[in-house]
């Protein structure tokens, strides 16, 4: 199933841990967005005739857009690439930006789902990371999200904070739980280069809080969430039967699909692309018909590695045939090793994490790359 992603790059303000590419000046809004509809045009037939089954609006912050601004670039989707009316068309959103008035404009687009930014519900959580929403906000868009009559929505939340409790992590788990939440994504604080948290934890001027306290929080996550019936599909990804998110799925499964804006990346199984992460250079490259972006011929080792990293996050695993003979027999002391520690299972003919082997994903995975060719 083809995917089509969207990338707007622009936010009210940088955020204490984001490394994503955006600008907090609306300046160049408008060429963006125009070259971005160019570079549709020209690349659509990358997708070989395959009628995308998932529009994915990410960012950056989507919901800065007017509708009429997500609509043009949807229009021009369904016009160029026969988009499938039963497509899950989602977009990112802020909760200062989200009012009864932009759910129904969105809704009347053929959006069908709102990823919720909301990372705390705690104000000085909220400050410290530098949100331009507030704590109240988050609740009112919940809220109005929830009555809007969307197939389906999605929130954000971080946990492994400075100085967080599970106390703190079970209260911010129960207000979503709440309020009904039909999928959620938990994600781990990653401190990242080039960011304000990075120089915060170099300085010692915050600390996190260590692997074993984290363990315990994502622990707690999955059991809370499972007595709730939300289905932990992928290592960060929570969701009732009937909302796992389709586009991020192909992601996670090795779906083709085309990235479309600055710092974009596209896959189509054998090659990654992405574009430049400069909006100026981004329009510039597309009016003056220089390259904007580079690429990348995977080799068979390295295919065969991302589908371990992704696969192995996925509640289906990988299967084992695709991987190939070569794989299989230099692995073979490996695999069973982690089986023996109940890490790994093979069920179906598919190699799957345990639940145990869940906190341990990247090492297991990165413990069966194939070498470089």
């Amino acid at each position: 199933m083809a995917g089509l992603y969207f990338h707007i790059p622009y936010c009210h303000r940088a955020c204490t841990y984001c490394d994503f590419h955006f600008s907090t000046s609306l300046r160049t809004k408008g060429p963006v967005l125009a070259a971005m509809q160019q570079e549709l045009r020209m690349r659509i037939t990358e997708l070989e005739g395959a009628a995308p089954g998932s529009v994915y609006f990410g960012g950056g912050t989507p919901s800065l857009l007017s509708p009429e601004e997500l609509g043009g670039l949807l229009h021009e989707a369904r016009a160029l690439a026969n988009v499938r009316s039963d497509a899950e068309i989602t977009v990112e959103a802020n909760p200062d930006d989200i009012t009864a008035e932009r759910l129904a404009a969105w809704a009347e687009l053929g959006i069908t789902r709102v990823s919720l930014g909301i990372q705390s519900f705690r104000e000085e959580r909220l400050q410290w990371m530098n949100r331009s929403h507030n704590a109240a906000q988050s609740r009112r868009a919940i809220a109005l999200v929830a009555r809007a009559g969307l197939r389906s929505w999605t929130m954000d939340l971080i946990y492994g904070l400075p100085g967080m409790t599970l106390a703190e992590w079970d209260e911010q788990l129960s207000i979503a739980l709440h309020h009904g939440v039909p999928h959620l994504s938990a994600y781990c604080l990653t401190v990242e280069p080039r960011t304000a948290l990075h120089k915060q934890v170099a300085d010692r001027r915050t600390l996190l809080p260590d692997d074993d306290e984290q363990a315990r929080q994502f622990e707690h996550g999955i059991a809370r969430l499972a007595d709730a019936g939300l289905v932990q599909y992928e290592i960060s990804n929570f969701g009732r039967h009937g909302h796992f998110a389709v586009h991020n799925t192909s992601y996670w499964t090795g779906a083709p699909y085309l990235g479309i804006g600055p710092s974009a990346h596209s896959f189509n199984g054998t090659r990654r692309r992405w574009n430049v992460a400069n909006n100026a250079r981004y329009v510039a490259g597309l009016a003056q018909g220089t390259p904007w972006w580079e690429e990348e011929v995977l080799t068979a080792a390295q295919r065969i590695n991302e589908r371990l990293l992704t696969g192995l996050r996925t509640m289906w695993g990988v299967e084992l045939a695709g991987l190939g003979e070569t794989f299989l027999r230099r692995n073979a002391s490996a695999i069973a090793h982690y089986l023996a520690l109940e890490e790994l299972e093979q069920r179906d003919g598919r190699l799957l994490l345990t639940q145990k082997g869940r906190n341990f994903a990247d090492r297991i995975a990165s413990d069966l790359f194939m070498p470089p060719q």
